[in-house]
């Protein structure tokens, strides 16, 4: 249960990072951070695998590139759901992706794997 706290611990505070980066990328206020990470992570677990099984080969094509682009739907589709959560355009999306996706791998690198009791 505590992995799952710092995971959207983590997403939220990229997605933060994302909205004040990306031009084009707007929250309304801390709660519908809140609300957007936890629905990036619902997203990215259930819709994320389908479209990345879907875009295989055009992912091999451009040697993992089309990645972003995926990654960048699945912000657009959260966005979509959460009511003060925008996202403006393909390119802020990709662009936010790829910054959520930095980010979040860099505070997953300084964070401990697991929590020591």
């Amino acid at each position: 249960m505590l992995s799952f706290l710092v995971h959207w611990a983590v997403q939220a505070v990229a997605l933060y990072v994302a909205a004040r980066l990306v031009r084009g990328i707007q929250l309304s206020s801390d709660t519908t951070l809140v609300i957007a990470a936890l629905v990036i992570g619902l997203v990215n677990a259930t819709v994320r695998p389908v479209l990345t099984l879907l875009s295989l080969p055009l992912t091999i094509l451009t040697l993992g590139l089309f990645y972003l682009v995926v990654n960048g739907a699945c912000l657009m589709l959260a966005a979509a759901l959460v009511p003060g959560f925008q996202v403006q355009g393909c390119v802020p999306a990709i662009l936010g992706a790829l910054v959520m996706s930095l980010v979040g791998w860099a505070l997953h690198a300084v964070l401990p794997a697991r929590p020591r009791p």
